[in-house]
C-alpha cells in the first residue's frame, strides 16, 4: 500500500508512523501504537519506576477531573428517561455513549466558535472536560468522533480502565491544516472488556457510487460476556455541510451494505440478506437532520433500525429538538444531527440521558467553559429482548 505523506505540525510528529496507513475496508485490525510511553499525556499518568502508569481506578480518575476544573461553571445536570414500553430481556442493561467530542485542531483553528473564548477551548481544559464526561456515565460502548488525541490520551487513559479499542482515522483530515495539530482526526470505538469479548473489526473508508471519500467507520463485532450474545457496533462520521445530502445518503447506504457483510459472515448467511440473528448499533454524526435522505434509508431499511432518542419525545415517534447547539460567524445553528441506532427487533431501549436545557447551555452556546464540544453526548441503555 502506498504511503500518504501528511503535512504535520507541533507534536503530530510523534504520531506519524502509526497515522499514516489509509483506512480500508480491508483492513481488520487496529492500527499500530506508538512503541514509547513517553508519548502519554503526563496529565493523566504518574511516574513509577521509570514508566508512566494510568490510574486504574476511574473513581481516583474522575476527582482528577473534578478536581482540575474546580474554578469551572457548574456541569450540566441531566437525567435519564425510563420509557415506558417494555417486553421480555435478558441479562443487564448496556450502556452506550455516541460523542462527536470536537477536534483540537478544528476548536482552536478552522470551526470559529466565535462566542467561546480561546482559553476554554484549550486542550489542557478540554481534556478534563471530555474524560469527565465519560467518567460520569462510564459506558460499556463507547463511539466518538472527530478524536485528535487518541494515542496519546483516550486509548491509553481508557484502556488502565479496562477499554479495548480501535481507531480509523480520515484519510485527508482537516487537522492537518491547523498549524500545530496533533495529526489526523478519526472515529474510535472502545468498549469494556469484563463486559464483552472481542471478536472482529473493520476499518471502513466509506464510499459513493464506489469512489473513496474522506469519511471512515469503525465497526466491531462483540459478545456479551453475560449473555452470550453478540451484537455489532458501529461509530461512523459523514459528510459535514449544506450541498453534500446525496453523498450523506451514499454513505450511510455503504456503511449499511458492511454491516449486513459482516454481519452474516458471523452466521453463516448469505451477505446482504436483511434478517440476522445479531443486533445491531450504530452510533454516528451523521450530519444530517431527520428530513434527509441518510435518515429515512436507515428508518427504512430492511435490518429494522430505529434511532433510541426518539424515546425522549411523548410520541415515541420525534427527534429531539437540537443535539448540537453551536455559534459561527455564518450565525447560530440548532439542530439533531448525531443518533444511535439500534435493532428495534432484538434490542430494548431503557433508558435514554435526556438533553440540558437551553438556560443550562447559556447564551453563548457550545462549546464552553461547561461543555467541551460543539455536540452533546448520546447516552442509552440497552437490553437484549428474550429470543422467542
Amino acid at each position: 500500500m502506498e504511503t500518504m505523506v501528511y503535512p504535520m505540525g507541533g507534536g503530530a510528529t510523534r504520531l506519524y508512523s502509526a497515522l499514516t496507513q489509509t483506512p480500508s475496508s480491508s483492513s481488520s485490525h487496529p492500527l499500530p501504537l506508538p512503541p514509547s510511553d513517553k508519548n502519554l499525556d503526563p496529565d493523566f499518568c504518574q511516574e513509577q519506576k521509570g514508566s508512566s502508569v494510568c490510574p486504574p481506578d476511574p473513581d481516583e480518575l474522575l476527582r482528577q477531573c473534578e478536581e482540575a476544573l474546580r474554578d469551572r461553571p457548574p456541569r450540566f445536570h441531566r437525567k435519564f428517561i425510563h420509557p415506558s414500553d417494555g417486553d421480555g430481556t435478558s441479562g443487564s442493561p448496556i450502556r452506550v455513549m455516541q460523542w462527536n467530542i470536537l477536534a483540537q485542531a478544528l476548536g482552536e483553528g478552522l470551526d470559529s466558535f466565535v462566542q467561546c473564548p480561546l482559553e476554554a477551548l484549550s486542550w489542557s481544559r478540554r481534556k478534563y472536560l471530555i474524560l469527565e464526561e465519560i467518567l460520569t456515565y462510564r459506558p460499556h460502548i463507547l463511539c466518538l468522533q472527530e478524536v485528535d488525541h487518541y494515542y496519546d490520551t483516550f486509548q491509553p487513559v481508557l484502556a488502565g480502565l479496562g477499554y479495548s479499542s480501535n481507531f480509523c482515522p480520515k484519510p485527508w483530515s482537516p487537522c492537518l491544516d491547523v498549524e500545530g495539530n496533533n495529526g489526523p482526526d478519526g472515529c474510535a470505538l472502545f468498549f469494556d472488556q469484563s463486559r464483552f469479548e472481542f471478536l472482529d473489526s473493520v476499518n471502513i473508508r466509506l464510499s459513493a457510487m464506489r469512489i473513496p471519500t474522506n469519511q471512515v467507520a469503525v465497526v466491531t463485532m462483540l459478545r456479551c460476556r453475560s449473555t452470550g450474545r453478540c451484537v455489532c457496533v458501529a461509530v461512523t462520521h459523514l459528510k459535514a455541510r449544506s450541498g453534500w445530502e446525496w453523498l450523506r445518503s451514499t454513505q450511510g447506504s455503504d456503511l449499511l451494505r458492511h454491516l449486513q457483510n459482516l454481519v452474516h459472515k458471523h452466521t453463516g448467511g448469505p451477505a446482504g440478506a436483511p434478517s440476522s440473528d445479531i443486533p445491531l448499533l450504530i452510533c454516528g454524526d451523521f450530519n444530517a437532520v431527520p428530513t434527509e435522505e441518510v435518515y429515512r434509508c436507515f428508518i427504512t431499511s430492511p435490518l429494522s433500525l430505529d434511532s433510541a432518542y426518539k424515546k425522549l419525545s411523548q410520541d415515541g415517534l420525534t427527534e429531539p429538538e437540537y443535539t448540537t447547539w453551536k455559534i459561527r460567524p455564518t450565525g447560530e445553528c440548532c439542530t439533531t444531527l448525531d443518533y444511535i441506532w439500534y435493532s428495534q427487533d432484538m434490542l430494548r431501549v431503557d433508558a435514554v440521558l435526556d438533553m440540558p436545557t437551553e438556560e443550562q447551555i447559556g447564551p453563548n452556546r457550545l462549546p464552553s467553559f461547561s461543555y467541551p464540544s460543539d455536540h452533546l453526548s448520546l447516552v442509552c441503555d440497552f437490553s437484549f429482548k428474550v429470543k422467542e
